[in-house]
């Protein structure tokens, strides 16, 4: 399943699964259509035109269409770039319950949150794996210790990004909304390079277990672009 929706969008949701089905010889092409209707949710939108769905529902239908012939394998390439929160939920939840039944999913993401969602992962930059292993266990393998910085309605932070920013002991620095995630492989370098900005009342540390996110950009961070 592509990224970009690559059914035919001058054909009705019914229309579309019909022919997936007589593409891949399976029997009883009009039963197996109604099937994945009614499994994924598509029930009452048969006759819509698929280039007028939604993103979320475009991908649905996209996904009932992959699964049609029953496969061992499931390569889903960012299938829900663009698409809001709750229809990602209820994607990934009709991902889960198709893991349940035995079908062996490949999710490609740049979204950590659905990352976590999976029972492995791995890391992949500019064709190097830099990390596999449950969530726990890359997380734990990255051996980084983390702060979380506030201040009152963020003031200061950016400041103190560039600051800390190739500050020895400090692997990475990111902002996440009105706060920072201040993170170091050496724990005790990382505390001695903190030190003297602890001090300052206007700026709330606090230890915090690192996230996937983190993880992720201390991992880029330190990836090599073998092109150049």
């Amino acid at each position: 399943m592509t990224q970009r929706f690559s059914l035919y969008q001058d054909l009705s949701v019914r229309e579309n699964l019909e022919f997936i089905a007589r593409v891949y010889g399976i029997d009883h092409p009009v039963a197996a259509a109604r099937s994945a209707i009614e499994r994924l949710g598509l029930t009452g939108r048969e006759t819509q035109i698929a280039g007028e769905l939604s993103g979320g529902w475009k991908q649905r239908l996209a996904l009932g269409a992959c699964t049609l012939p029953s496969p061992q394998l499931l390569l889903l390439d960012e299938p829900t770039a663009g698409v809001d929160p709750k229809a990602r939920r209820e994607f990934w939840n009709e991902i889960h319950a198709l893991a349940a039944d035995g079908l062996t999913v490949l999710v490609s993401t740049h979204y950590m949150d659905e990352a976590e969602r999976c029972h492995e992962i791995a890391y992949i930059a500019y064709g190097e794996l830099l990390a596999r292993g449950t969530v726990d266990e890359v997380i734990h393998a990255s051996h980084l210790t983390t702060y979380v910085v506030s201040s009152p309605n963020g003031e200061g932070l950016s400041e103190l990004t560039s600051e800390l920013t190739d500050k020895p002991g400090i692997d990475m620095v990111a902002p996440f909304g009105t706060s920072l995630h201040v993170s170091g492989r050496d724990e005790a370098a990382l505390e001695a390079a903190i030190a003297p900005y602890r001090k300052q009342k206007n700026l709330n540390w606090q230890r915090s277990e690192p996230s996937l996110e983190d993880v992720f950009i201390d991992l880029m961070g330190r990836a090599r672009d073998n092109f150049q």
